[in-house]
C-alpha cells in the first residue's frame, strides 16, 4: 500500500483540526497527529519541563515520537494537523517523509484574518494548550507578525506532490473529496 502524509498548514482557527478529523472519517487506515493534543498533555502533566524560552522542545519530542512511531509501526497515512508555517520547517518535514516513501500533501487554510478574528471571538477551545500566550487572539496577532516579518510563508504547489487551497469553508468537502479519490482508500 502506498502511504501518503497530509500536512496542514494555516492559522489559528482556520479549520485545520476540523477538516483533520473529518478527513480521517473518510480515509481508511489514517491516523490524525495534532500538536495542540502534545501541548495540553504537556501542560497538565509536565509543567515544570516546559522550557522557560524558546520553542516547547518537549511538545515537539513528544510529537516526533508519535510520527516515528506511526511510520514504522504502522501502515497508516498521516494527517499532520499543526500550523507548519515556516517554510524550513515545512521542507524538512516533507523530506523526511519523502525519505521514507511517502506521497505527500498540503492543505494550506487561507482564509482572512477578519473570519479567523471572528472564530475567535466564537471559540470555545481550551487554552490548555498555551504555553506562552492567555487567548488565541493573541496567537493570531503573533501569526501575523510572523508572516509580517517573513518568519511564515505561504506554502506552494512545488512543496509536496499534491497542492489544495482552502479559502473558505465552502471548499473543505471538496479538498477532501480530491484527497480521498486520489489516494483510492476511503470509508463510504
Amino acid at each position: 500500500m502506498k502511504r501518503y502524509v497530509i500536512v496542514t498548514v494555516g492559522k489559528t482557527h482556520s479549520g485545520k483540526t476540523t477538516f483533520a478529523q473529518a478527513l480521517q472519517k473518510r480515509l481508511d487506515h489514517s491516523a490524525v497527529i495534532d500538536q495542540d493534543n502534545h501541548a495540553e498533555f504537556v501542560n497538565a502533566h509536565y509543567k515544570t519541563l516546559l522550557p522557560v524560552q524558546g520553542p516547547n522542545t518537549l511538545k515537539f519530542a513528544i510529537t516526533r515520537t508519535i510520527v516515528d512511531y506511526a511510520v514504522s509501526q504502522t501502515n497508516d497515512h498521516l494527517i499532520l494537523c499543526n500550523s507548519n508555517r515556516a517554510r524550513k520547517g515545512r521542507t524538512e518535514l516533507l523530506e523526511r517523509f519523502r525519505h521514507d516513501g511517502f506521497a505527500s500533501f498540503l492543505v494550506y487554510f487561507d482564509l482572512p484574518d477578519s473570519v479567523l478574528q471572528a472564530r475567535i471571538a466564537e471559540s470555545r477551545r481550551s487554552t490548555a494548550i498555551f504555553r506562552t500566550a492567555s487567548t488565541f487572539g493573541e496567537v493570531l496577532l503573533r501569526q501575523q507578525a510572523d508572516s509580517a516579518r517573513g518568519d511564515a510563508t505561504a506554502p506552494d504547489e512545488s512543496e509536496a506532490d499534491h497542492f489544495f487551497v482552502i479559502e473558505s469553508a465552502d471548499n473543505v468537502q471538496s479538498v477532501i473529496q480530491n484527497i480521498v479519490d486520489i489516494v483510492g482508500e476511503c470509508r463510504r
